[in-house]
């Protein structure tokens, strides 16, 4: 069962949901670590800011029971981590979905057919006049191309990775001579800081 929580990159309002959803874990981030502040100075959760008095009842009863020393604490550091670790996904997440967003991909003619970059569905589609030989399936398929019978086109997610994938495939290099490569906007460039 996909998860229904997934936010996908043809989605136009991913990044906003993407925005919200880290800003919700760095909440989170802090209201963990006031919480185990708190306890190791009062030990105890009641009073603890962020909080409402159940959970702090809750974590409190946690803590009295536990059998592993790793939950004799409000949060453990494995909690902290893997939120840490979420926050740090997000943030690159809307990086790539935005530099994407940015760049604006466009489509090209091939011999037997054209490509297409649509950014609605955020896929690179390959729309062939004839059915690719076995050969060239096999090619299409080690490229991470699918065959989609619902829209009658060969495709994958549309990112750099797909121009790169197209470009290494000579049966659909653009009918002008040129490179798929050079068909495309360039990218926006990234300042030294942000990698």
């Amino acid at each position: 069962m996909p998860n229904s929580n997934a936010i996908s990159a043809s989605d136009p309002r991913a990044v906003e949901k993407l925005t919200d959803k880290l800003q919700k874990c760095e909440e989170l981030q802090v209201v963990m670590k006031d919480v185990n502040a708190y306890w190791r100075k009062t030990g105890s959760c009641v009073g603890a800011p962020g909080i409402t008095e159940t959970q702090a009842v809750n974590l409190d009863r946690k803590i009295n029971t536990a059998t592993v020393s790793w939950e004799r604490q409000p949060f453990s550091s494995y909690d902290l981590t893997n939120n840490n670790a979420e926050i740090k996904r997000l943030k690159n997440r809307i990086a790539e979905v935005t530099r994407n967003q940015e760049i604006g991909f466009t489509g090209w003619e091939f011999n037997g057919g054209k490509a297409e970059a649509n950014t609605e569905d955020n896929r690179l589609q390959l729309f062939f006049d004839e059915k690719p030989n076995d050969y060239k399936r096999a090619l299409l398929k080690a490229n991470g191309f699918k065959w989609a019978p619902s829209v009658g086109a060969w495709q994958r997610q549309l990112n750099d990775n797909a121009i790169y994938a197209a470009g290494r495939l000579d049966f659909i290099r653009p009918s002008d001579g040129s490179s798929i490569r050079e068909h495309q906007p360039k990218a926006p460039v990234r300042d030294a800081g942000a990698r």
